[in-house]
């Protein structure tokens, strides 16, 4: 439904804490907020390569959470529109330049008989 919109144009950006890897920000690809523990996951594909989800993390207002603590996630949501922050770690620093990013949200939405998500795929410039 939103799925051109899940990968944010801007936000894209080497870690700040210095280790290899990076953030981008990423939106809901539904028309209504979900609970976390209906967000089934969020899979990032960086030039190719499928980062494994262990690797990365999902902020939303300020809150960090892996994808193993947000199945029993009930009382923080992501709401639509709502930018949230997809960190990743990569064995290598990422190089300035453009990169392939894609993502793909699977949600779990209880009156819909098929998982619910979306797919969007970007090149985004990671500035020196």
């Amino acid at each position: 439904m939103f799925d051109k919109y899940i990968v944010c144009e801007n936000g894209f950006r080497a870690r700040p804490d210095g280790r290899p890897g990076g953030e981008l920000e990423v939106r809901m690809p539904y028309y209504r907020g979900l609970f976390l523990s209906m967000v089934e996951a969020v899979d990032l594909t960086l030039d190719g390569r499928p980062v494994p989800p262990e690797r990365t993390t999902f902020t939303v207002r300020g809150t960090t959470y892996t994808f193993d603590e947000m199945s029993g996630v009930t009382d923080d949501r992501w709401e639509m529109g709502e930018r949230a922050v997809l960190a990743f770690e990569t064995d290598t620093p990422l190089t300035a330049g453009e990169h392939d990013i894609a993502v793909s949200v699977r949600l779990r939405i209880s009156y819909m008989p098929v998982p619910g998500g979306g797919r969007d795929r970007k090149r985004l410039r990671l500035e020196a």
